[in-house]
């Protein structure tokens, strides 16, 4: 454990928290991608299924357990619970163009062969292209709450932490892992338009909007 994966973690579950509070305090998931949502589940399901083979520490358990339970209960809030304020004809984003290929991908390259292993690779893949469908969606509709950029920046920034967690742990304990630092790369690439709309914009107290 080192600081930057620790200020990962919390970013990662500040943003989880963000979003919860915002539904269930608004009584409305407007602006949210359930798409999305429901990608984040299926990647905490495959990363985690370890859960019932291994144990490293209470706050990996922890943790996991968190990510898991949170990331479900968002899909049933936005799914369930208050579906009559999902906006589902601007979440369009054909999740099938990203879950097909990244399959594929865990398949043909990752560290081993093994049922647990291909799982653990594809959720590493679909991590870093999850958000899309979010992003897709705020292009469309020309705006995002200013709760909703919060979460969002979070998210980012807590993958952006991580890649200096994997630099830390290259230099500090010779740890390299190819797969998750280039996802980690391409999921932070995805934030960089956003994270400069969320300074130039959100900061100074206006509302964002991506390029349609």
């Amino acid at each position: 454990m080192n600081i930057f994966r620790l200020t990962g973690d919390l970013s990662h579950l500040a943003a989880i928290i963000i979003l919860l509070l915002k539904i269930w305090k608004s009584r409305s998931c407007a602006g949210i991608s359930g798409k999305s949502q429901i990608l984040f589940a299926l990647v905490f399901t495959t990363r985690y299924l370890d859960l019932l083979t291994s144990f490293i520490s209470l706050y990996n358990t922890f943790m996991k357990v968190i990510y898991i339970g949170c990331s479900y209960a968002t899909v049933y809030l936005i799914y369930m619970k208050f579906r009559a304020t999902y906006d589902g004809n601007h979440d369009s984003f054909r999740v099938e163009f990203l879950i097909v290929p990244v399959g594929g991908l865990a398949v043909l390259i990752n560290h081993d062969f093994s049922p647990l292993e291909i799982l653990w690779t594809f959720s590493i893949y679909l991590e870093s292209v999850a958000i899309l469908p979010q992003l897709f969606m705020i292009s469309k509709t020309g705006e995002a709450e200013t709760i909703t950029t919060h979460y969002l920046f979070c998210l980012g920034l807590y993958r952006a932490l991580y890649l200096f967690n994997w630099i830390w742990r290259y230099y500090f304990e010779g740890f390299f892992d190819m797969i998750a630092i280039v996802a980690g790369v391409v999921q932070t690439v995805l934030y960089c338009d956003f994270f400069y709309l969320y300074v130039t914009k959100v900061l100074k107290g206006k509302k964002l909007s991506l390029p349609a």
